[in-house]
């Protein structure tokens, strides 16, 4: 501030604290999401799985803060969610919040610009090129990222390839959008990246809608997204059989209260319903910028 010039005040004489930021709302909401409890599966404040825990999610959503930025800023969404899943990986168990900055990262470029829509982060997304595509593919090389075998003939694209997939990439023209367009069968992130972030929006509303502590809420939008449709990384993980099963026990818990046995029950049979935690962040995040007070 400039000699002469003095802060708008409250009338108290302090000058009122500023409104946060769309990126620290976009790192709040990773760290609501994982301090939601219970949340079956999931990490949370009471689940721990032995090389995956608590503290690292906290450091991932603390690392992805230069990514989120470039998001903001104008970055392509590509580099900016590759810089963003870069900075998640430095702690110790990698993988913590893959899918959520995927999700993340148009919506925050959508809330920067003024238009914080389904409608406008889902043309963001297919606005994106081959560019975008490559460093989405380079992100798989900073972290371990479980993902099902790719299509008969689809070999030279197979993400775990990283790098190694750009030429292929290039060849054949795909953008980053083409690729989520190529998964939706198999990954409810690229559905929503091609669906105009449906269910995202829809739950945020929710968030919006409840009562009561924000990590309550999260963990209540948790198990209603369980219920309403399997989880994609569970049927990566297991099959499609242990994903409708699960959510079948989420509508049970749902139904008779009882969301704490089954977050034990999951822990204990490694059923971890991941994409439904990257919409919830992804929830919590278009909520926080529609006005939930924290």
């Amino acid at each position: 501030m400039s000699d002469g010039q003095s802060a708008e005040t409250d009338g108290s004489g302090v000058e009122p604290a500023p409104e946060r930021t769309v990126v620290q709302n976009a790192q709040l909401a990773l760290l609501l999401e994982v301090t939601g409890t219970p949340k079956p599966g999931n990490v949370d404040r009471a689940h721990d799985y032995d090389d995956l825990r608590f503290e690292h999610f906290m450091a991932g959503a603390v690392g992805a803060q230069r990514g989120l930025e470039m998001a903001a800023d104008g970055e392509r969404l590509g580099r900016a969610f590759e810089r963003a899943v870069a900075g998640m990986s430095r702690q110790r168990a990698g993988n913590t919040q893959f899918g959520a900055l995927l999700l993340l990262t148009p919506l925050v470029r959508a809330a920067a610009d003024g238009d914080l829509s389904g409608t406008r982060a889902g043309e963001l997304a297919a606005e994106t090129t081959v560019a975008d595509a490559a460093d989405f593919y380079r992100a798989f090389e900073h972290v371990d990222v479980a993902v099902d075998d790719p299509p008969e003939g689809m070999d030279a694209l197979d993400v775990r390839r990283g790098a190694a997939a750009v030429p292929t990439l290039e060849e054949r023209g795909l953008t980053l959008y083409d690729v989520m367009d190529r998964s939706t069968e198999v990954d409810g992130i690229a559905r929503e990246w091609t669906g105009e972030f449906e269910r995202t929006v829809d739950a945020a509303e929710r968030l919006l809608e409840l009562d009561g502590p924000v990590p309550n809420r999260a963990a209540t939008v948790f198990l209603e997204l369980l219920a309403e449709e399997p989880d994609t990384f569970v049927a990566t993980q297991h099959d499609a059989d242990v994903a409708a099963e699960a959510t079948r026990r989420a509508a049970a818990a749902l139904e008779d209260g009882d969301p704490w046995a089954l977050a034990n029950e999951f822990v204990a049979e490694e059923i971890n319903p991941g994409t439904t935690a990257d919409l919830t962040a992804g929830a919590l995040f278009v909520a926080l910028e529609r006005g939930l007070d924290v």
